[in-house]
């Protein structure tokens, strides 16, 4: 399925596919992204509960930087949470596939996940020279349905090959994805039945974030989608677990780098419903 979306105005279109049929490896969704209007020379990603991937397919190279001073281009992941990232050099010949994970599913895929946080890495770092043949194969696919099935099957591969996160890390990914970031961690740890220190270790070591900052990550998300919907902020922080206005600007400019009202006019936030219709990606109950 292909759709070209107009985005608030001040970028005329962009032609986004998405896999017309379901199938994989849950808590994987991805979108092929193809701009053939626009020249960004710089671009703010907004930070969500996932991992993403991202392969370039166009003709010119783009690059992905972050406040930490990583720079990469080609095949590149962001972790959960990374630190102001940009896009620049994004031409009006971009083609690239977007592949978001849930952090149970990175983890298997990935691995390294407490390396992952806060940052953006080379791709080729965690998979080798794997990552570069996996490229070739999306760039000489013939459509965009065949590059979704070769990115299916890599991370297929991966994920058979990998180690899976701990039951009770998993369990209390879901339960803080499900409540909205809003169930305690001590709730999480007693359900689990873990102690609190442990659960907080081993959340960390397997997701890359404490619970605590993954349940921020998870009402920021939530938040931003709603401030983009046009909602007004008061009204937002209310509804979102905010004790106030300020405390959800200030979670704001702690994701994203920006206010309110600024990453209210991402492109990024005004595409999600077409790019992601189903959503975050969704791990098995």
């Amino acid at each position: 399925m292909r759709s070209v979306v107009p985005v608030r105005g001040h970028v005329p279109g962009w032609e986004i596919t998405v896999p017309s049929r379901p199938g994989g490896l849950p808590g994987v969704v991805m979108a092929g992204f193809s701009d053939r209007a626009n020249e960004f020379r710089d671009l703010a990603l907004v930070p969500h509960p996932a991992v993403t991937l991202l392969f370039d397919l166009g003709d010119e190279p783009f690059v992905i930087e972050d406040d930490r001073g990583s720079r990469q281009l080609g095949r590149v992941v962001a972790g959960l949470a990374p630190r102001q990232v940009r896009g620049s050099g994004l031409t009006r010949r971009m083609e690239c596939l977007q592949i978001r994970l849930s952090p149970m599913t990175a983890h298997a895929v990935l691995g390294a996940s407490a390396d992952l946080s806060g940052t953006v890495v080379a791709l080729d770092d965690l998979w080798g020279r794997e990552a570069e043949r996996v490229q070739e194969r999306l760039r000489a696919a013939r459509s965009w349905e065949d590059r979704f099935a070769i990115a299916r099957d890599a991370l297929a591969r991966r994920a058979d090959e990998g180690r899976a996160a701990d039951p009770e890390v998993a369990f209390s990914w879901r339960r803080m994805a499900a409540s909205g970031g809003r169930v305690p961690v001590e709730r999480l740890a007693a359900e689990a039945g873990w102690s609190r220190k442990r659960l907080w270790a081993r959340f960390r070591a397997q997701v890359g974030l404490t619970p605590k900052r993954v349940a921020r990550l998870i009402r920021f998300d939530q938040a931003a989608h709603r401030l983009a919907a046009g909602e007004r902020a008061a009204l937002v922080a209310a509804e979102s677990g905010y004790a106030d206005q300020s405390h959800l600007h200030r979670d704001v400019m702690t994701f994203a780098g920006v206010t309110p009202a600024t990453v209210a006019l991402s492109p990024f936030l005004a595409v999600d419903d077409v790019a992601w219709p189903s959503g975050p990606p969704r791990d098995l109950a």
